[in-house]
């Protein structure tokens, strides 16, 4: 039997491309998303049809409530930053969720340990990405230092890897590889503020991701409104 790995799964482009390399390296994928009050919920609807065409054992969306504290644009709480091309990575902006991707990796870590997977995938990227602090090295090595001292598993079996095979790449080498994995980019959704209507184009995410596509040389499938 396939060895079972969990990946976080928000139907991004980053999420889709970890959730086909644990798939080519012949793991059992068992996808994990979240409807944690954020106002654009069509990722979720992105995170699906990835997890079905990108063969996921299992796709569970998991219920929580961020909004209840606030703190992000994400999650209603001010403007979403737009058009700011030239200064992406200047400090940290507003959507920022605060501990978001240690809450999740919180998550997936139980569910890890339920089913006996040693390997948790997420998509963070230190280099191409809009200044969160949780999508730092540093912070990938401290939650497995974590999960590996505070788990059964852990402290008795064979431990905990977090895995983030995206954290040194650029967005263009992000679609590369997922390109040669078969990942068909136009199921997913990067958009801050994206609608049934498409993608903004002028969100943080949206500059990634077309600067990307460009750099690339790959044709941006995004629809955009």
């Amino acid at each position: 039997m396939p060895t079972p790995a969990v990946v976080l799964l928000s139907g991004g482009l980053d999420s889709a491309t970890c959730l086909a390399i644990a798939a080519d390296e012949g793991l059992a994928p068992h996808a994990m998303s979240f409807r944690y009050g954020q106002v654009h919920t069509t990722e979720l609807d992105a995170a699906r049809r990835v997890a079905a065409a990108l063969g996921a054992v299992e796709h569970r969306v998991v219920d929580i409530d961020l909004a209840a504290f606030g703190g992000s644009s994400l999650l209603g709480d001010g403007e979403i930053p737009k058009g700011r091309e030239a200064d992406i990575g200047d400090g940290i902006p507003s959507t920022y969720v605060p501990a978001r991707n240690t809450v999740f990796l919180a998550y997936a870590l139980a569910w890890a340990e339920v089913l006996g997977a040693n390997d948790i995938f997420i998509g963070v990227n230190a280099l191409d990405y809009s200044g969160y602090p949780d999508c730092r090295p540093e912070f990938i090595a401290a939650f497995e230092a974590a999960a590996n001292a505070g788990t059964r598993t852990g402290t008795e079996g064979d431990g905990y890897r977090i895995r983030a095979p995206l954290i040194h790449l650029t967005k263009a080498e992000i679609i590369g590889l997922g390109t040669g994995l078969g990942v068909d980019y136009a199921m997913t959704v990067t958009c801050y503020d994206a609608t049934a209507d498409g993608a903004c184009g002028e969100c943080d995410a949206c500059v990634l991701r077309r600067r990307g596509f460009d750099e690339a040389g790959v044709a941006d499938p995004t629809r955009y409104r």
